[in-house]
């Protein structure tokens, strides 16, 4: 039967073959109860498809497809690869992983196969290219997802010699390998390809980057090899993604997504409530991924299974959480999972019915969801965020200063989100992008590149042009130091953006306390981590000092010296915090310059209420309002408004209950 495609799904990841093809009726009725418009199925169902090597029983994947057609259900297939059959790893068992201290996976768990296996990879053929003939025409799939939460990272021999074959097509000669890595310290040289290891504890930087290139190379072509597959058989208009999981770091996730029609992933809050601020950004980094709206293909309904304390969310969260989402540019939310198996790792995991087969408490509010998701659809079709602000995030330079923190609380993706929160808090629309994308000023008024260590002539370039055309940069501390091997510049921090910057770095500190700051508007301290700068001389109107360090009791080494400074560059500026500065100075400081920028929301909202804005094709704003706390807010606004949920149409003040919600566009009256 023809169904109808909408612009926002709701669904739950759905195990058919868990229970008895008598059920299945009963649970689909259900999922239409809730209004669920989608259900991924069959990502790790390999031994039900293949009990047996060559011996494929797809019959029953096609009826359960076929039901949810018949009641209105999209379909999302996952391909199986994430937990292969027992058969295949007992005949097999080169195609199971090696950790890191050489000990082989087990079977039972999933993910634990090695991505580079040959063996491996001629099962996936064939099971995969079974799948996409009988499946890849199906007028009920819209879409696929490959594998499920790329993650493993083998060490077998397997892996070690694909690595050495790696670095001789990256280098071409062990002279230029020995070069770039400068392997004279502690007697590194190879004087043989196969002398190279694989990195299992701390090692030489460049050894480290390479390894993480090779990581992502390797799930890159095995993801490749199943896209592949499929790609012949699908319909106009069906997408292939992968379901990423959090701020993982096992590969580039830029590389990944650039082979597929639509990024996707998995979003839990394993303890306590869900913090806006920082899922916010995980929602842009995936928006970023490829440039356009996503999916969240995974998360909790209510609680998980896996922490120390499996708290379940407050009522009406999830709703809050939902619509938090879709304000950042999800189309899809799908539920993790729709009923417990009888037994496996996570029978204790939220799901929407029970054991029984009988709702949860949590059924209600997805049902309430997939009840305003259905009303606003239509309203929703084809609208994206449109940011004035990008955050640059760079796994090169993450892999590298995570591996050398210099001091224990430094972290890459905390020092990029000190900067998103201010942004968040002011309820400002963010794109996160790879360093190497464009950056056009007529889009984005500010760019900031928070600690790009790695640099390269290109990047340097991309930031010279875009403040030249009028953009404004914030660069950070812990910029251009790493060149593309990982090895230190032969030049003063940023290095290539020392120009541009107006300033060049004398030395480093990694602080064991605070020192004081003291701005033109504020004052306050940085903590963890300073630099001490040296503003480069020109002629004319030069560097400007937004802030300096003030005496830090006997330290010294900083006294007096800038600590924020702005530099005119063309049309635009570059502004170089060298202090990590603390909170509350850092949201006036970024505060400051969105304001000299003009870059404000257009309604303030109370603490805990966020607005997020939706841009339809045709150019009308969607403002999506959600109170994040458990208590209601009220707050006055400017427009005569339509709230498409509830249908209320006036001007004068937005009452928004705990975890409340609304849709509003402005009416022309």
């Amino acid at each position: 039967m023809s169904i109808n495609p909408q612009p926002l799904h709701l669904g739950a990841a759905w195990y058919p073959e868990h229970w008895t093809e008598a059920r299945w009726a009963e649970d689909i009725r259900l999922m239409k109860e809730a209004g669920f418009t989608v259900a991924r199925l069959g990502e790790f169902a390999w031994s039900t498809l293949e009990p047996a090597e060559g011996d494929f029983r797809l019959d029953w994947l096609a009826r359960a497809i076929d039901l949810l057609a018949e009641n209105g259900i999209r379909a999302v297939l996952g391909t199986p690869t994430a937990a292969p059959p027992a058969w295949l790893t007992t005949r097999y068992p080169d195609t199971l992983a090696v950790n890191e201290h050489g000990q082989r996976y087990e079977h039972g768990k999933r993910c634990h196969y090695c991505v580079n296996s040959p063996t491996y990879h001629e099962r996936v053929r064939s099971l995969v290219g079974a799948l996409a003939e009988r499946f890849g025409g199906h007028p009920n799939v819209i879409g696929w997802q490959i594998d499920n939460e790329f993650g493993t990272v083998c060490y077998c021999d397997t892996c070690r010699a694909e690595f050495q074959g790696y670095l001789r097509e990256k280098f071409g000669t062990l002279e230029s390998l020995n070069e770039h890595w400068a392997t004279a310290y502690w007697s590194q040289t190879y004087t043989d390809w196969g002398q190279i290891p694989l990195p299992r504890q701390g090692h030489n930087p460049g050894l480290l980057l390479a390894f993480r290139e090779f990581v992502t190379r390797s799930y890159r072509r095995f993801q490749r090899l199943q896209i592949d597959l499929l790609r012949p058989h699908l319909r106009e208009g069906v997408w292939i993604t992968h379901n990423f999981m959090d701020w993982w770091d096992a590969f580039d996730h830029y590389a990944l997504s650039a082979d597929l029609d639509l990024a996707s992933w998995d979003w839990y809050v394993p303890s306590g409530h869900h913090d806006p601020l920082r899922d916010g950004a995980m929602h842009d980094l995936v928006r970023g991924f490829k440039r356009q709206n996503f999916w969240v293909m995974e998360t909790q309904p209510g609680s998980i299974n896996w922490t120390g304390v499996n708290s379940t969310l407050n009522k009406g969260e999830a709703r809050a959480m939902a619509w938090h989402a879709v304000g950042h540019g999800a189309d899809g939310l799908l539920y993790w999972q729709w009923r417990p198996a009888p037994n496996g790792q996570e029978q204790y995991h939220g799901s929407l019915v029970d054991q029984s087969g009988q709702p949860r408490p949590f059924f209600e509010e997805a049902a309430r969801i997939g009840t305003e998701f259905a009303r606003v659809s239509g309203l929703l079709a084809g609208s994206t965020v449109a940011a004035e602000i990008a955050i640059l995030h760079d796994y090169p330079s993450r892999w590298s200063l995570d591996g050398q923190r210099h001091h224990k609380d430094f972290g890459y993706v905390r020092h990029l989100l000190h900067y998103y929160k201010p942004l968040a808090k002011r309820s400002l629309p963010v794109d996160i992008l790879p360093p190497d994308a464009p950056l056009d000023p007529e889009k984005y008024k500010l760019v900031i590149a928070p600690a790009l260590a790695v640099i390269t002539p290109a990047r340097a370039e991309t930031l010279r042009a875009y403040t030249e055309g009028g953009g404004t940069l914030i660069l950070t501390l812990r910029s251009g130091v790493k060149d593309a091997c990982d090895a230190l510049l032969p030049s003063r921090p940023p290095g290539p953006l020392a120009e541009l910057a107006g300033v060049e770095v004398e030395e480093y500190y990694a602080l064991a306390k605070a020192v004081p700051l003291h701005g033109r508007q504020f004052t306050g301290t940085a903590k963890i981590w300073a630099e001490r700068l040296h503003i480069l001389e020109e002629e004319g109107y030069g560097t400007q000092v937004i802030a300096e360090y003030g005496d830090a009791g006997g330290f010294g080494w900083l006294d007096g010296f800038p600590a924020v400074t702005a530099h005119p560059v063309g049309e635009g500026a570059v502004y170089y915090f060298g202090g990590y500065v603390e909170e509350t100075a850092q949201d006036k400081l970024i505060g400051m310059v969105c304001e000299s920028l003009g870059l404000e929301s257009p309604l303030k909202t109370p603490r805990g209420v966020e607005l997020c804005q939706r841009v339809t094709p045709d150019g009308e704003k969607i403002y999506i309002l959600v109170n994040h706390q458990a208590k209601q807010q009220k707050f006055d606004i400017p427009w005569a408004v339509r709230d498409h949920i509830s249908g209320y149409a006036g001007k004068g003040q937005v009452i928004l209950p705990p975890y409340g919600v609304v849709v509003l566009t402005i009416l022309d009256l």
